[in-house]
């Protein structure tokens, strides 16, 4: 199989990222210590992830527009692809936590906002599966995925920040500030989430060829 650039591009920056995040130097920051080298991991993955269910909205739009199968193809699979990173995302974070909070699940608004969004995901894929039309399946999946995403800028950005929080950026606490993202920060995290989205990106468009294929057999 002949690899594009990007593809190529998305091995090379994620190679990076994961031994550059383990040996490039990082701030010195209290409480957090070495533990800040999971930023380019478990911060990346929700960078990611956003861009990922970006995509998954448009294509759940033009599907509504255009009604074409295809877009519900790529729709549902980066959509799959998203609820996968936001597990990996969850899961980086929790082991986190345990090691600068004392504990894997705090309670945290954040946290709790970050799996509320999951399930509201889990539900997007269980409502698919749940029925035999693929038309009609493919209609109720995109207004749905609409409501997913649209819930996700409350829930991850705007609730946490009215409330005390232990993650930057929430309750009074700082976010990306300079002091925060030094140099050495900067030149992983940023091509990280190129990396990753790149990545993801590649993944998803494997799955709608295999739905595709799995669809075409079927109506012969």
């Amino acid at each position: 199989m002949k690899l594009s650039w990007w593809k190529i591009t998305s091995i090379l920056l994620v190679s990076y990222s994961v031994i550059g995040g383990l040996l490039m130097p990082v701030p010195r920051i209290a409480i957090v210590n070495e533990t800040i080298r999971n930023q380019y991991y478990h911060v990346t993955m929700w960078f990611a992830l956003l861009i990922i269910l970006t995509v998954s909205l448009i294509f759940s739009i033009r599907f509504l527009i255009t009604q074409k199968m295809e877009d519900d193809d790529v729709a549902v699979e980066f959509s799959n692809l998203g609820f996968l990173f936001g597990i990996l995302g969850l899961s980086t974070g929790m082991v986190w936590a345990n090691f600068t909070w004392g504990d894997w699940w705090s309670g945290d608004v954040k946290q709790n906002m970050t799996l509320v969004a999951l399930l509201i995901y889990a539900a997007y894929l269980v409502l698919r599966n749940s029925m035999e039309n693929d038309f009609l399946r493919a209609k109720v999946s995109a207004v749905y995925n609409i409501f997913a995403f649209s819930s996700l800028i409350p829930l991850l950005v705007i609730v946490p920040r009215m409330y005390d929080s232990l993650h930057p950026g929430s309750g009074g606490n700082p976010g990306f500030k300079v002091y925060d993202m030094d140099f050495w920060l900067r030149i992983v995290f940023y091509p990280s989430v190129i990396g990753w989205t790149l990545l993801g990106t590649w993944i998803a468009t494997m799955w709608v060829r295999l739905r595709r294929v799995e669809r075409s057999g079927n109506k012969e």
